[in-house]
Protein backbone atom coordinates (compact mmCIF):
# COMPACT_ATOMS: atom_id res chain seq x y z
CA UNK A 1 0.00 0.00 0.00
CA UNK A 2 1.21 3.43 -0.98
CA UNK A 3 2.49 5.71 1.93
CA UNK A 4 0.08 8.37 1.03
CA UNK A 5 -2.79 5.90 1.09
CA UNK A 6 -2.00 4.60 4.20
CA UNK A 7 -1.79 7.42 6.15
CA UNK A 8 -5.33 8.55 4.74
CA UNK A 9 -6.65 5.54 5.72
CA UNK A 10 -4.92 5.35 9.33
CA UNK A 11 -6.75 9.33 9.76
CA UNK A 12 -10.13 8.25 8.56
CA UNK A 13 -9.50 5.69 11.43
CA UNK A 14 -9.04 7.67 14.42
CA UNK A 15 -12.14 8.08 16.91
CA UNK A 16 -13.59 11.37 16.95
CA UNK A 17 -13.14 12.91 20.11
CA UNK A 18 -15.21 14.73 22.62
CA UNK A 19 -14.62 17.25 25.18
CA UNK A 20 -14.73 15.88 28.84
CA UNK A 21 -16.06 19.32 29.88
CA UNK A 22 -18.52 21.97 28.36
CA UNK A 23 -18.62 25.18 30.20
CA UNK A 24 -21.97 25.49 28.23
CA UNK A 25 -23.66 22.84 31.03
CA UNK A 26 -22.57 24.77 33.72
CA UNK A 27 -23.95 28.29 33.72
CA UNK A 28 -26.09 27.57 36.83
CA UNK A 29 -23.04 26.81 38.84
CA UNK A 30 -21.88 30.23 39.25
CA UNK A 31 -21.99 32.77 42.68
CA UNK A 32 -23.70 35.79 41.95
CA UNK A 33 -25.32 37.62 38.75
CA UNK A 34 -23.58 36.21 35.37
CA UNK A 35 -22.43 38.83 32.97
CA UNK A 36 -25.07 39.97 30.33
CA UNK A 37 -22.97 40.76 27.18
CA UNK A 38 -24.62 42.43 23.94
CA UNK A 39 -22.43 41.93 21.42
CA UNK A 40 -23.79 44.89 19.04
CA UNK A 41 -22.59 44.51 14.70
CA UNK A 42 -21.73 47.66 13.38
CA UNK A 43 -20.99 48.82 9.60
CA UNK A 44 -17.37 50.73 9.61
CA UNK A 45 -19.04 54.45 9.85
CA UNK A 46 -15.93 55.82 8.15
CA UNK A 47 -16.15 53.45 5.35
CA UNK A 48 -20.00 54.52 4.49
CA UNK A 49 -20.51 55.43 0.59
CA UNK A 50 -21.41 58.97 1.94
CA UNK A 51 -20.24 60.50 5.21
CA UNK A 52 -23.18 59.98 7.73
CA UNK A 53 -24.73 63.38 9.84
CA UNK A 54 -23.88 62.16 13.51
CA UNK A 55 -27.31 63.40 14.17
CA UNK A 56 -28.81 60.71 12.79
CA UNK A 57 -27.26 57.95 15.37
CA UNK A 58 -29.31 59.84 18.61
CA UNK A 59 -32.40 56.98 18.52
CA UNK A 60 -29.71 54.04 17.81
CA UNK A 61 -28.20 55.70 21.33
CA UNK A 62 -30.83 56.09 23.03
CA UNK A 63 -31.87 52.33 22.55
CA UNK A 64 -28.20 51.19 23.66
CA UNK A 65 -28.23 53.25 26.75
CA UNK A 66 -31.53 51.29 27.83
CA UNK A 67 -28.66 48.14 28.10
CA UNK A 68 -27.07 50.40 30.67
CA UNK A 69 -24.07 48.76 30.39
CA UNK A 70 -21.05 49.05 33.06
CA UNK A 71 -18.23 48.08 30.61
CA UNK A 72 -17.87 49.08 26.54
CA UNK A 73 -15.34 47.54 24.45
CA UNK A 74 -14.90 48.86 20.56
CA UNK A 75 -12.89 47.49 17.64
CA UNK A 76 -9.55 49.52 18.33
CA UNK A 77 -5.90 48.63 19.21
CA UNK A 78 -5.10 48.88 22.73
CA UNK A 79 -1.88 51.10 23.21
CA UNK A 80 -0.39 47.90 24.63
CA UNK A 81 -1.09 45.90 21.40
CA UNK A 82 0.39 48.65 19.53
CA UNK A 83 3.53 48.58 21.67
CA UNK A 84 3.74 45.49 20.96
CA UNK A 85 3.31 45.42 17.00
CA UNK A 86 5.81 47.98 16.75
CA UNK A 87 8.42 45.78 18.58
CA UNK A 88 7.45 42.97 16.23
CA UNK A 89 6.88 44.47 13.20
CA UNK A 90 8.64 41.77 10.79
CA UNK A 91 6.46 39.41 12.48
CA UNK A 92 3.17 41.32 11.99
CA UNK A 93 3.61 42.76 8.49
CA UNK A 94 1.51 46.30 8.45
CA UNK A 95 -0.61 45.79 10.98
CA UNK A 96 1.24 48.61 12.98
CA UNK A 97 1.15 51.02 10.44
CA UNK A 98 -2.16 50.33 9.43
CA UNK A 99 -3.65 50.00 12.55
CA UNK A 100 -1.79 52.26 15.12
CA UNK A 101 -1.24 56.02 15.35
CA UNK A 102 2.21 57.19 16.08
CA UNK A 103 2.72 58.98 19.92
CA UNK A 104 6.19 60.10 19.03
CA UNK A 105 5.04 63.66 19.35
CA UNK A 106 3.31 63.16 22.25
CA UNK A 107 5.82 61.42 24.29
CA UNK A 108 8.19 64.01 23.43
CA UNK A 109 5.47 66.23 24.78
CA UNK A 110 5.47 64.76 27.99
CA UNK A 111 8.20 62.42 28.22
CA UNK A 112 6.02 59.21 29.30
CA UNK A 113 6.09 56.52 27.00
CA UNK A 114 3.09 54.08 25.88
CA UNK A 115 3.80 51.50 29.04
CA UNK A 116 4.94 54.70 31.81
CA UNK A 117 1.65 56.88 30.48
CA UNK A 118 -0.88 53.30 30.28
CA UNK A 119 0.04 53.09 34.25
CA UNK A 120 -0.01 56.67 35.40
CA UNK A 121 -3.38 56.44 33.46
CA UNK A 122 -4.03 53.36 35.62
CA UNK A 123 -3.09 55.01 38.92
CA UNK A 124 -5.07 57.88 38.23
CA UNK A 125 -8.49 55.92 38.30
CA UNK A 126 -7.17 54.40 40.84
CA UNK A 127 -7.80 57.17 43.29
CA UNK A 128 -10.53 59.18 40.72
CA UNK A 129 -12.66 61.54 42.79
CA UNK A 130 -16.16 61.13 42.51
CA UNK A 131 -16.45 64.28 41.02
CA UNK A 132 -13.44 65.29 39.17
CA UNK A 133 -12.49 69.07 38.21
CA UNK A 134 -12.26 69.79 34.81
CA UNK A 135 -8.37 70.03 34.86
CA UNK A 136 -8.66 66.93 36.13
CA UNK A 137 -10.28 65.02 33.22
CA UNK A 138 -7.98 67.56 31.12
CA UNK A 139 -5.30 65.45 32.84
CA UNK A 140 -6.27 62.15 32.17
CA UNK A 141 -7.23 62.82 28.45
CA UNK A 142 -3.70 63.83 27.99
CA UNK A 143 -2.58 60.62 29.64
CA UNK A 144 -5.09 58.44 27.45
CA UNK A 145 -3.54 60.06 23.84
CA UNK A 146 0.04 59.16 25.58
CA UNK A 147 -1.29 55.73 26.28
CA UNK A 148 -2.73 55.37 22.43
CA UNK A 149 -6.14 55.21 24.02
CA UNK A 150 -8.01 57.88 22.03
CA UNK A 151 -11.52 56.11 22.77
CA UNK A 152 -10.76 56.32 26.61
CA UNK A 153 -9.15 59.99 25.95
CA UNK A 154 -12.60 60.79 23.82
CA UNK A 155 -14.88 60.24 26.57
CA UNK A 156 -12.83 62.18 29.19
CA UNK A 157 -13.58 65.12 26.64
CA UNK A 158 -16.79 64.35 26.04
CA UNK A 159 -17.65 64.71 29.79
CA UNK A 160 -16.51 68.21 30.01
CA UNK A 161 -18.38 71.30 29.51
CA UNK A 162 -18.10 72.78 26.13
CA UNK A 163 -16.50 75.47 27.62
CA UNK A 164 -13.53 73.57 29.61
CA UNK A 165 -13.08 72.10 25.98
CA UNK A 166 -9.33 73.52 25.91
CA UNK A 167 -5.87 72.82 25.96
CA UNK A 168 -4.17 73.06 29.38
CA UNK A 169 -3.34 70.45 32.06
CA UNK A 170 -0.90 69.03 29.91
CA UNK A 171 -3.39 68.84 27.00
CA UNK A 172 -1.78 70.23 23.67
CA UNK A 173 -3.41 72.28 21.18
CA UNK A 174 -2.34 69.26 18.70
CA UNK A 175 -4.24 66.82 21.31
CA UNK A 176 -7.31 68.60 21.21
CA UNK A 177 -7.04 68.86 17.80
CA UNK A 178 -7.18 65.16 17.58
CA UNK A 179 -10.09 64.95 19.44
CA UNK A 180 -12.25 67.34 18.08
CA UNK A 181 -11.58 65.15 14.75
CA UNK A 182 -12.70 68.46 12.47
CA UNK A 183 -13.76 67.53 9.21
CA UNK A 184 -13.40 63.60 9.38
CA UNK A 185 -16.22 61.33 8.69
CA UNK A 186 -17.85 59.63 12.01
CA UNK A 187 -16.47 56.70 13.33
CA UNK A 188 -18.52 54.58 15.61
CA UNK A 189 -15.45 54.28 18.26
CA UNK A 190 -16.00 57.18 19.23
CA UNK A 191 -19.81 58.44 17.73
CA UNK A 192 -21.26 55.31 19.29
CA UNK A 193 -18.96 54.07 22.19
CA UNK A 194 -17.34 57.16 23.48
CA UNK A 195 -20.61 58.99 23.32
CA UNK A 196 -22.32 56.57 24.99
CA UNK A 197 -19.95 55.80 27.54
CA UNK A 198 -19.59 60.24 28.28
CA UNK A 199 -23.53 59.66 28.53
CA UNK A 200 -23.85 57.61 31.37
CA UNK A 201 -21.17 58.52 33.08
CA UNK A 202 -18.53 55.83 32.49
CA UNK A 203 -14.70 57.45 32.77
CA UNK A 204 -12.72 54.56 29.97
CA UNK A 205 -14.11 52.48 27.10
CA UNK A 206 -11.79 48.96 26.01
CA UNK A 207 -9.94 48.93 22.81
CA UNK A 208 -10.10 45.29 22.02
CA UNK A 209 -9.13 44.33 18.59
CA UNK A 210 -6.37 42.08 17.74
CA UNK A 211 -3.58 41.81 14.88
CA UNK A 212 -1.50 40.16 16.75
CA UNK A 213 -3.03 36.92 14.48
CA UNK A 214 -1.48 39.02 11.45
CA UNK A 215 1.42 37.22 10.30
CA UNK A 216 4.42 37.91 7.64
CA UNK A 217 3.14 38.59 4.42
CA UNK A 218 1.68 35.62 2.56
CA UNK A 219 2.18 34.36 -0.78
CA UNK A 220 0.97 36.25 -3.94
CA UNK A 221 -1.42 33.76 -4.54
CA UNK A 222 -2.94 34.03 -1.17
CA UNK A 223 -4.67 37.22 -2.09
CA UNK A 224 -5.54 36.20 -5.03
CA UNK A 225 -7.17 33.39 -4.00
CA UNK A 226 -9.41 35.69 -1.21
CA UNK A 227 -10.07 38.49 -4.58
CA UNK A 228 -11.85 35.07 -6.28
CA UNK A 229 -13.98 34.31 -3.13
CA UNK A 230 -15.11 37.98 -2.59
CA UNK A 231 -15.11 38.88 -6.10
CA UNK A 232 -17.32 35.58 -7.29
CA UNK A 233 -20.61 36.82 -9.17
CA UNK A 234 -23.01 36.89 -8.72
CA UNK A 235 -22.90 38.56 -5.24
CA UNK A 236 -24.57 37.57 -2.50
CA UNK A 237 -27.79 39.13 -2.02
CA UNK A 238 -27.00 39.82 1.66
CA UNK A 239 -24.01 41.88 0.13
CA UNK A 240 -26.50 43.69 -2.26
CA UNK A 241 -28.89 44.47 0.49
CA UNK A 242 -25.94 45.67 2.80
CA UNK A 243 -25.02 48.37 -0.12
CA UNK A 244 -28.39 49.07 -0.45
CA UNK A 245 -29.34 50.12 2.81
CA UNK A 246 -25.65 51.34 3.18
CA UNK A 247 -26.47 54.19 0.40
CA UNK A 248 -29.01 55.63 1.69
CA UNK A 249 -28.94 56.79 5.24
CA UNK A 250 -31.06 60.04 5.09
CA UNK A 251 -32.78 59.27 8.25
CA UNK A 252 -32.67 57.92 11.99
CA UNK A 253 -35.16 55.08 10.53
CA UNK A 254 -32.69 54.53 7.43
CA UNK A 255 -29.87 53.94 10.33
CA UNK A 256 -31.85 51.78 12.82
CA UNK A 257 -32.89 49.93 10.02
CA UNK A 258 -29.58 49.03 8.94
CA UNK A 259 -28.07 47.87 12.56
CA UNK A 260 -30.97 45.72 12.55
CA UNK A 261 -30.49 44.58 9.43
CA UNK A 262 -26.67 43.65 10.09
CA UNK A 263 -27.42 42.22 13.56
CA UNK A 264 -30.90 40.00 12.80
CA UNK A 265 -29.43 36.44 12.53
CA UNK A 266 -30.20 35.22 9.20
CA UNK A 267 -28.14 38.12 7.99
CA UNK A 268 -25.25 36.97 10.20
CA UNK A 269 -25.47 33.38 8.99
CA UNK A 270 -25.76 34.74 5.62
CA UNK A 271 -22.84 36.86 5.44
CA UNK A 272 -20.58 34.27 7.46
CA UNK A 273 -21.23 31.70 4.60
CA UNK A 274 -20.94 34.11 2.33
CA UNK A 275 -17.15 34.80 3.68
CA UNK A 276 -15.40 32.12 5.51
CA UNK A 277 -17.69 29.62 4.35
CA UNK A 278 -16.88 30.25 0.92
CA UNK A 279 -13.31 30.71 1.61
CA UNK A 280 -13.71 27.06 3.56
CA UNK A 281 -14.93 25.09 0.75
CA UNK A 282 -12.03 26.91 -1.93
CA UNK A 283 -9.50 24.36 -3.22
CA UNK A 284 -6.16 24.93 -3.93
CA UNK A 285 -3.39 23.24 -3.26
CA UNK A 286 -2.39 25.96 -0.54
CA UNK A 287 -5.58 25.49 1.09
CA UNK A 288 -5.43 29.18 0.84
CA UNK A 289 -9.11 29.80 2.22
CA UNK A 290 -8.62 27.58 5.25
CA UNK A 291 -5.34 29.83 5.82
CA UNK A 292 -7.76 33.01 5.99
CA UNK A 293 -10.54 31.04 8.12
CA UNK A 294 -7.73 30.19 10.39
CA UNK A 295 -6.78 33.81 10.72
CA UNK A 296 -9.58 35.19 10.84
CA UNK A 297 -10.86 32.94 14.01
CA UNK A 298 -7.65 33.22 16.29
CA UNK A 299 -8.04 37.22 15.45
CA UNK A 300 -12.13 36.76 16.61
CA UNK A 301 -10.82 34.54 19.63
CA UNK A 302 -7.81 37.18 20.55
CA UNK A 303 -10.63 39.96 20.63
CA UNK A 304 -12.80 38.06 22.83
CA UNK A 305 -10.19 37.46 24.88
CA UNK A 306 -9.33 40.87 25.69
CA UNK A 307 -12.99 41.73 25.80
CA UNK A 308 -13.18 38.88 28.41
CA UNK A 309 -10.22 40.70 30.70
CA UNK A 310 -12.17 44.10 30.38
CA UNK A 311 -14.53 42.89 32.80
CA UNK A 312 -12.56 40.08 34.69
CA UNK A 313 -12.49 42.14 37.72
CA UNK A 314 -16.11 43.05 37.50
CA UNK A 315 -17.83 39.98 36.42
CA UNK A 316 -21.18 40.64 36.84
CA UNK A 317 -21.20 43.67 34.76
CA UNK A 318 -23.15 44.92 31.50
CA UNK A 319 -21.28 44.65 28.68
CA UNK A 320 -21.58 46.33 25.70
CA UNK A 321 -19.51 45.10 22.14
CA UNK A 322 -19.43 47.43 19.41
CA UNK A 323 -17.75 45.68 16.76
CA UNK A 324 -17.79 45.05 13.32
CA UNK A 325 -20.78 43.50 12.44
CA UNK A 326 -18.97 40.31 10.21
CA UNK A 327 -17.22 39.34 13.61
CA UNK A 328 -20.56 39.23 15.64
CA UNK A 329 -21.35 35.68 14.75
CA UNK A 330 -18.83 34.51 15.58
CA UNK A 331 -18.40 36.91 19.20
CA UNK A 332 -21.91 35.37 19.93
CA UNK A 333 -20.76 32.10 19.92
CA UNK A 334 -17.68 32.04 21.62
CA UNK A 335 -19.24 34.06 24.73
CA UNK A 336 -22.07 31.89 24.52
CA UNK A 337 -19.27 29.24 25.41
CA UNK A 338 -18.42 30.90 28.60
CA UNK A 339 -20.06 29.62 31.93
CA UNK A 340 -20.64 32.94 33.95
CA UNK A 341 -21.98 35.00 30.51
CA UNK A 342 -25.49 35.22 29.33
CA UNK A 343 -25.93 36.57 25.49
CA UNK A 344 -28.02 39.60 25.38
CA UNK A 345 -29.82 39.78 22.17
CA UNK A 346 -28.99 42.89 20.25
CA UNK A 347 -32.16 43.16 18.35
CA UNK A 348 -34.45 44.13 21.37
CA UNK A 349 -32.46 47.47 21.73
CA UNK A 350 -32.43 48.32 17.89
CA UNK A 351 -36.04 49.73 18.14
Amino acid sequence: MPSVLFALVAAQSFAVGTPAFDPRLHKRAIAGRPAQVLVLGSPHLSQLPAKLDPNLLKPLLDGLARFRPDVITVEGLSGEECDTLQRFKPQHDGAWDGYCWATDDIEKTTGLTVPAATTEADRTLASWPRDPAPAQRRHLAMLFLAANERGSAMVQWLRLDPAEQRSGDGLTAAMVEILERKDKPPNENYAIGAALAARLGLERIYQTDDHLADGAELQKGYGEALQQVWNAKPYPPVRNEYLRRASSLKTSADVTGLYRFLNDPKTQRASIAADMGAAARQRTDQLYGRQYLAWWEARNLRMVANIRSAFAARPDSRVLVIVGSTHKGYFDAYFDMMQDVRLVDSMQFLK
